[in-house]
């Protein structure tokens, strides 16, 4: 809230004058009726509340705020005026103590008469607004903004990003942009805040193209804020525009701008959707080794999975296995075992399969299946038998368990080993 400022006895007799609040949506001021406010003569406190003012302010200058305000409150003044411009310092006053309840009725019964002076009123307008807003009423705050805009005739960009604030926490998001897009039409300065309202309005109504453009325009504006190229990113996927979010995040990445493993995950997911799960494998891999991303089942999974992808078996093997530890996964340990059949490592796949079926994998066909390969390619013709034998039991491998049954039994004949 905005602090009452030290003021002197000369200026304490000088006031102000004003407007009622305004219910419309859209600020309409009459311009020539705020011309004639602006050169009405000034009005002045009679000396009686005059001199009682003065005295409330020399306590609050000298930090005795509540013995100032029991000053105010014991003037019973006969004048609108002046009743008006004690309520206005009572508001001003109970805002410092951050008493809002009595700071808004206050600055209610101040501005009510529309009688204090210009610049008065239209500072209680806006101070009421600002009260209204930080404690949550936002309907009325929205009033008393569009009331100070009608008032004044002035367009401020601070206003207009309050009243979109105040829309966007009365869940009346499309009545967000407009005065978001004036109040950064009207800044001097670019200000964050009416973006983030128009990002956060755009993505409550699933808008995620309009999202994006806010996003675009944020790093156009601040191109060295950390936040506005992670968050680019991550609205990239909302919008499926995989390449562009891709390219995003490593611009992030290359200037060390991520922050948590959400980042991380985000870059590793755009090279896995843009077809390259090799480098989506080692950045998490990096990432996970240098504890940017936690070490989690589903994590290392992942990285499992893109070397997968990127056909290199082994590394995809191992990672399976670390995957499967967590929580004596018997499929990614029948995964872990696979792999390692493909790259010719025949007894240590055996060691996966095995503990995938003591684990109770429900593939036990496509194991046993492994199995006998793993133990053919070792020349273990008996345990491979066995192997395919069972794996006749189940539907889906009998009849490729069939045909390999004849040929192991025939290959270990001629071996000379008896089945």
């Amino acid at each position: 809230m905005r602090n009452l400022s030290k003021v002197t006895a000369l200026a304490i007799l000088m006031s102000v004058s004003g407007a009622t609040l305004s219910s419309s949506v859209l600020a309409a001021p009459d311009y020539a009726k705020i011309e004639e406010r602006k050169k009405a003569k000034t009005k002045i406190m009679g000396e009686r509340t005059g001199k009682k003012v003065i005295k409330a302010f020399d306590l609050y200058n000298e930090d005795q705020l509540d013995e100032a305000i029991a000053l105010l409150k014991e003037i019973d003044a006969s004048d609108e005026f002046d009743k008006a411009t004690v309520n206005r310092y009572l508001g001003s006053m109970y805002a410092q103590k951050e008493n809002y309840v009595d700071a808004i009725k206050y600055t209610k019964l101040a501005v009510a008469p529309d009688i204090l002076n210009f610049a008065d009123h239209e500072q209680s307008l806006k101070q009421l607004g600002d009260l209204y807003a930080g404690t949550e009423k936002y309907k009325e705050a929205k009033r008393a903004y569009t009331a100070w805009m009608d008032f004044t005739g002035e367009e401020d960009p601070t206003v207009y990003t309050r009243i979109a604030q105040a829309n966007f926490q009365l869940e009346q998001f499309s009545d967000v942009f407009e005065p978001a897009n004036k109040a950064i039409a009207l800044q001097k300065e670019p200000n964050k805040g009416p973006y983030q309202l128009k990002l956060g309005a755009y993505f409550e109504t699933k808008d995620y193209a309009n999202m994006v453009k806010v996003g675009e325009e944020i790093v156009k504006v601040w191109p060295d804020d950390k936040k506005a190229w992670v968050g680019l990113g991550k609205y990239y996927l909302q919008t499926e525009e995989y390449q562009k979010g891709l390219a995003t995040m490593e611009v992030a990445f290359k200037n060390g701008y991520f922050e948590n493993e959400v980042e991380y995950k985000v870059l590793a997911n755009f090279y896995s959707l843009n077809e390259i799960p090799y480098k989506a494998a080692v950045t998490l891999e990096k990432a996970i080794k240098e504890e940017k991303v936690k070490r989690t089942k589903q994590n290392v999974n992942a990285v499992a999975s893109n070397y997968h992808r990127s056909k290199d078996i082994e590394k995809a093997a191992k990672y399976y296995e670390e995957a499967a530890k967590f929580d004596d996964d018997a499929e990614l340990y029948r995964k872990a075992g696979s792999l390692l059949l493909q790259s010719e490592k025949f007894s240590a796949a055996v060691v996966r399969l095995n503990k995938a079926l003591e684990l109770g994998s429900d593939k036990k066909g496509t194991i046993y299946s492994d199995l006998a390969e793993a133990y053919y390619y070792q020349g273990k013709y008996k345990q491979a038998y066995a192997a395919i034998v069972k794996a006749m039991d189940d539907p889906r491998t009998r009849k490729f368990a069939k045909g390999w049954s004849t040929y192991i039994k025939d290959k270990a004949a001629r071996n000379g080993v008896k089945i």
